[in-house]
């Protein structure tokens, strides 16, 4: 108890005077509710039985202010707590010539200026202090809003769109080759009947039998009734009388 009333004694004294040979990092620090936060102190100096103790201002410096004792390391004993502090929530822990306080799952109240100190002869030396500061939520970090550079216009020709998968589907293919058989029998038989009524055509103008006129061929049936030209240009019809002048020409 006499310990802990002379520590905050010696702070209210002593708290405004910095020194730099107890160097505090970070100086300011933002922690959210329910998580962790580590308070660095390195010592330029060394000692042979070194303590660092670590107190708590919970506002800000003043005539009325007081300093809260949390813990000290000690080179044998290691971390030694305070009174009516939370013995889970802080441990103090050596790192070289660098003394971490750490806390766990902080609440706002935990807010305020944590220092470092060393007992010497005869006078105190303190750090200057982090600030933490316990949020609910921390703030967004606001991106650099980057100038947007106007993108040229390229006119592109509409490419062709591309058909997937099969071209034709079995009726349709079925449907086509229908139509072309049936074509194809049509040119047949047109051809076919072409054919047959030329062969008629021919041999009725090349009857074996029967008497010609000028050198052409004539039907029996003709030669007894229609034995005279002009009668059988009556009967015969025109193509067929071109045809025999023709060849009664090239005779």
């Amino acid at each position: 108890m006499r310990l802990r009333l002379w520590l905050l004694l010696a702070a209210q004294l002593a708290v405004l005077r910095g020194s730099s040979v107890l160097q505090q990092t970070p100086a300011y620090i933002k922690v959210q509710t329910n998580k962790m936060a580590m308070l660095s102190c390195e010592a330029k100096i060394s000692l042979s039985n070194m303590r660092i103790y670590w107190l708590r201002q919970r506002q800000a410096p003043s005539s009325d202010s007081h300093h809260e004792f949390l813990a000290l390391w000690d080179s044998t004993k290691g971390t030694v707590h305070g009174e009516e502090v939370e013995q889970e929530k802080i441990a103090v822990f050596r790192d070289a010539s660098r003394f971490i306080l750490n806390l766990t799952s902080v609440k706002p109240e935990d807010s305020g200026i944590y220092f470092c100190m060393i007992i010497g002869s005869p006078e105190l030396t303190f750090g200057k202090g982090t600030q933490l500061s316990v949020v609910d939520f921390l703030p967004t970090t606001a991106q650099p809003t980057k100038k947007s550079t106007p993108k040229k216009r390229v006119c592109r020709l509409p490419r062709p769109a591309t058909q997937k998968g099969p071209l034709c589907s079995p009726i349709t293919l079925g449907l086509l080759v229908a139509g072309v058989l049936v074509l194809l029998v049509s040119l047949g038989v047109a051809i076919h009947l072409y054919c047959r009524r030329r062969r008629a055509r021919l041999r009725f103008i090349k009857q074996p039998q029967g008497e010609g006129i000028s050198g052409i061929l004539v039907p029996r049936c003709l030669h007894g009734n229609y034995s005279n030209t002009a009668t059988l240009q009556k009967l015969l019809s025109p193509w067929i009388l071109k045809t025999i002048g023709k060849k009664h020409r090239s005779r």
